[in-house]
């Protein structure tokens, strides 16, 4: 989940802020290593709640 996750969020802010020009694969390669573990981190610690949370409001 956060591989595709982070892989989609820093490609499109990566292009949003800088489009796709000369140096785009360095750059979105810095964002990506530097996001990857914080959202790998985010979903460890809360995934379970927030899958719970989710059910819950859907379920009303």
């Amino acid at each position: 989940m956060s591989i595709l996750m982070v892989t989609i969020m820093t490609a499109t802010i990566t292009i949003i802020n800088t489009g796709i020009t000369e140096g785009f694969l360095e750059r979105w390669g810095k964002a990506y290593l530097i996001s990857w573990p914080i959202a790998f981190c985010i979903i460890f610690i809360f995934g379970k709640r927030i899958q719970t949370l989710s059910q819950k409001i859907c379920s009303k």
